[in-house]
């Protein structure tokens, strides 16, 4: 977790300059150094250390009881910040005032689009038609594809119902109003609560057209059946508490649905678990980098290591012609060059993908001399 922390952070310090900000990091009892690191290489960060894991909700509250400021925004901490985006929110809060919160547009580590930048309250209708399938055949439908709200321009500012808890910026005065994260939710199901009171009190959430990464739950990727658990919990949790009257008649119906669905989805990751346990040798895997004379120079140090294979190019039109590209899985960038570096890691990704280019992102920072891609570290 720890080089995540320490790469968002550094696309912050851009993110925030020119603006009255102040950064908190909330560790959940981490079982690595992080907390070390964060004193020793961030000294201006508020660090807040929890003994141990008390949850996503608790945890955040803790921050945003101290914070100061007219805005508050919960980011993970495996996400990367254009340098512009937290300007462009800003001004659209201060354009739209009733605006209550606001998301990003979230951007995988392939460079596509994570649907989860907008999405619908998941009440019995449209969780039902995301479940059965009609979420997938008619993805831009009003109707059939409320739950991702895919009908919406992707490009253009739009209000919308659900934001994500990975970027979720909020005025104080919503906060004050609607109450803060409910802590009844340890992980998932918390932003999509608090979205539903912040439209419940009258506010607006609000999408931001502005590209961030997010390398998409690297704190759970090796515990899902926990996140399943805690997952499919987390939407029962959400339906008694705002929409069991409503729905009375199908309280049944819904919990019903939510634990076979949760069982179809563990049985799922266990199968494709199984398969990897018994396939026959795992490939080695070709990565494709842009960046200086000494940053490459560590890099290849560290492929070496790690048998990964490297190979050069000088830009991204290099890549698209690099013979190895086909059979690369990563696109790797410096990212010490300037302060506009992870902006143009995300922007070099997001046209990778437009490309048709198969790549995922990956990073090296000679200060932190760590080689970051999104299911490991090397360092």
């Amino acid at each position: 977790m720890r080089p995540y922390l320490a790469q968002c952070l550094e696309s912050i310090v851009p993110a925030i300059e020119g603006i009255d900000a102040e950064v908190w990091v909330v560790d959940n009892a981490s079982e690595d150094d992080s907390v070390a690191y964060v004193r020793r290489a961030f000294p201006w960060v508020h660090l807040v250390e929890n003994k141990a894991n008390v949850g996503f909700s608790r945890a955040n509250n803790a921050a945003i009881c101290q914070a100061q400021g007219d805005f508050i925004l919960l980011l993970n901490p495996d996400t990367i910040l254009s340098k512009v985006t937290l300007r462009q929110a800003l001004n659209l809060m201060d354009s739209h005032p009733q605006a209550g919160a606001l998301g990003t547009m979230m951007v995988n580590h392939d460079g596509s689009f994570a649907l989860e930048s907008r999405r619908g309250i998941p009440t019995p209708a449209t969780a039902f038609y995301k479940m059965s399938g009609l979420c997938w055949l008619f993805p831009k439908h009003r109707r059939f594809g409320k739950y991702y709200m895919q009908y919406l321009d992707a490009s253009q500012a739009s209000q919308i119902e659900v934001i994500s808890g990975a970027f979720m910026m909020m005025r104080r005065q919503t906060l004050d109003e609607v109450g803060f994260l409910d802590e009844d939710y340890f992980m998932y199901g918390e932003d999509i609560d608090l979205s539903y009171r912040i439209l419940k009190n009258g506010w607006q959430n609000w999408y931001l057209p502005s590209p961030i990464l997010h390398y998409k739950g690297e704190s759970t990727k090796l515990t899902s059946m926990r996140y399943v658990y805690n997952f499919y919990n987390a939407m029962l949790i959400f339906f008694n508490k705002n929409l069991r009257r409503t729905y009375r008649g199908l309280s049944w119906l819904v919990k019903i649905a939510v634990y076979v669905c949760g069982f179809l989805v563990m049985i799922a990751k266990f199968g494709r678990r199984l398969m990897v346990l018994t396939s026959c040798g795992t490939p080695r895997e070709r990565m494709l980098f842009v960046g200086s004379d000494a940053a490459w120079e560590a890099v290849e140090d560290v492929c070496r290591r790690n048998h990964l294979e490297a190979y050069r190019c000088t830009d991204l039109d290099a890549v698209a012609a690099s013979p190895h590209t086909r059979k690369a899985l990563y696109l790797t960038l410096e990212t010490d060059t300037d302060s506009e570096a992870y902006t143009r890691v995300i922007e070099t990704l997001r046209a990778a993908n437009a490309r048709g280019l198969n790549l995922h992102i990956g990073t090296y920072s000679l200060k932190h001399k760590t080689l970051i891609l999104p299911n490991d570290c090397f360092e």
